[in-house]
C-alpha cells in the first residue's frame, strides 16, 4: 500500500511538473492580454475627453452670443454638474479615512466586520460619508480620482472596495466641493459620527480638512440604454 501511495504521489509530481510550463506560458499571455487592453482603454478614454472638450467649446461658442443661448448654457452648466460631466475647482473639504488593518474578527455596535480579515472600513462606511456629504451641501464629490455621479456604485467585492468597478484601497481620500455651511453640517452628520465611532474603537485614521482649489475629475460617461420624456 506504502509503494502504491508513493507511485501515486510520484505519477502526480511528474504530471504537475510537465504541465506548469504550458500554465506559466498560458498566464502570461493572458496578463499580456490584460495589459494591452487596459493601454487600449486608456488611449480611448484618452481620445474621447479629447473629443469632447472640442464638443464643448464649440457648443458654449455658438451659446453664449444671445441672451436666450446664454440661459441654455447656464442650465446645460447646471446638468453638467449635476451628471459629474465635466471636472470642476472650487472649496471644500477633504475627508481621508486611514484603515490601521489590526485584528480579526471585529465587530461595531450593530454590524459585522468582514470575517477573519483585516480590513475595517468597508463599503457601507464610505457609502454613509458621501451621503453624509450631500446632505451637508456638497455640489460634487469623488472618492481619489473617482467622480461620484449618476450609477456610480460604492461596494464590497471580497476584500476590497469597489468605487464605479475600480479598486481603491486605504487611504481613502473623499473630496466634496461645496459652500462655506457643509463643514459645520457635516460635523454633525451621521457619516462623521460613525467615522469617529471606528476611530475610537478600532483605531481608525481619520481627519477633515477645509481647504480651497479643491480639483475634481470629470466622471465616466455613460450611454444611455433606455430612456423616456419625463412627465409621461
Amino acid at each position: 500500500g506504502a509503494v502504491l501511495v508513493a507511485v501515486v504521489f510520484a505519477a502526480a509530481v511528474a504530471q504537475a511538473r510537465s504541465v506548469a510550463p504550458g500554465v506559466n506560458a498560458a498566464q502570461r499571455v493572458l496578463a499580456e492580454n490584460v495589459r494591452a487592453a487596459r493601454a487600449d482603454t486608456t488611449a480611448l478614454a484618452t481620445r474621447r475627453d479629447v473629443l469632447s472638450a472640442q464638443v464643448n467649446d464649440v457648443q458654449r461658442r455658438h451659446l453664449r452670443d444671445g441672451a436666450e443661448g446664454r440661459r441654455l448654457l447656464a442650465e446645460l452648466d447646471a446638468l453638467a454638474l449635476a451628471a459629474a460631466d465635466t471636472p470642476v475647482i472650487g472649496p471644500g473639504l477633504t475627508v481621508t479615512v486611514t484603515d490601521p488593518g489590526v485584528g480579526k474578527n471585529l465587530t461595531d455596535v450593530s454590524k459585522q466586520r468582514v470575517a477573519g480579515s483585516r480590513q475595517i472600513i468597508l463599503d457601507r462606511d464610505l457609502q454613509v460619508v458621501v451621503n453624509s456629504l450631500w446632505s451637508a451641501g456638497a455640489e460634487a464629490i469623488a472618492i481619489g480620482d473617482i467622480r461620484i455621479g449618476p450609477n456610480v456604485t460604492i461596494r464590497q467585492a471580497g476584500g476590497a472596495i469597489l468605487v464605479d468597478n475600480t479598486p481603491t484601497s486605504s487611504p481613502y481620500v473623499i473630496l466634496a466641493i461645496g459652500p462655506p455651511t457643509m463643514q459645520g453640517a457635516f460635523d454633525r452628520s451621521p457619516g462623521l459620527y460613525r467615522l469617529r465611532l471606528l476611530e475610537a474603537s478600532y483605531g481608525v485614521g481619520v481627519t477633515v480638512n477645509a481647504g480651497d482649489g479643491l480639483a475634481l475629475p470629470a466622471g465616466t460617461l455613460r450611454d444611455v440604454g433606455y430612456a423616456r420624456p419625463g412627465g409621461g
